[in-house]
């Protein structure tokens, strides 16, 4: 039985990027958190390459190497950190797909937290999503009676603007002078 290893989220979440307008966690990053080497992680990938289709897993590309590691790699060299080679990104099914590749306690223990956290996010993002929408219809709402009420406004402005014609008096005239 697993001691049920826990993880900040604050930690996981520092470790998720965004490439290709995907979600993605590097193969170094997660080798850390699963506690296993980055070449060990990989190879169990190659073995099982069947399980990890593009939508999956994908290397960076040089151009998005190159400017991931000017935005992330600061203060180390990048032969230091071991980043000569463009790394495997993972997406959320990467990830849980890592789950049927790394059988360790601990593996499976962190992906667990890891697709709990993914869940968690798209959950928020999802949120943020519909109330947006609602703040968008609110505001049409609020435009189009904007719209309806300048025009009420503008009509009043014209009626009170309107030069009023002298009316005939109705009724009886009476003579100042009787």
């Amino acid at each position: 039985m697993s001691k049920g290893i826990s993880i900040a989220e604050e930690v996981v979440i520092n470790k998720i990027y965004e490439v290709r307008e995907h979600k993605v966690m590097l193969d170094r990053d997660l080798a850390e958190l699963y506690g296993v080497e980055t070449k060990y992680l990989k190879r169990q990938v190659r073995r099982h390459s069947k399980r990890f289709p593009k939508d999956f897993m994908f290397q960076l590309n040089e151009k998005e190497f190159k400017e991931w590691r000017s935005q992330y790699v600061t203060s180390n060299s990048p032969d230091a950190m071991g980043l000569r080679y463009a790394p495997y990104v993972f997406t959320e099914q990467g990830v849980a797909q890592l789950s049927t590749v790394l059988s360790s306690d601990r593996a499976i223990d962190v992906n667990i937290q890891i697709i709990r956290l993914f869940t968690k996010m798209r959950e928020m993002l999802l949120s943020n999503k519909d109330l947006i929408l609602k703040m968008e219809q609110i505001e049409q709402k609020i435009t189009k009676h904007d719209s309806a009420l300048k025009t009420v406004f503008d009509a009043l402005k014209q009626l009170i603007q309107q030069k009023t014609k002298p009316r005939n008096k109705i009724g009886y005239k009476i003579d100042d002078n009787d």
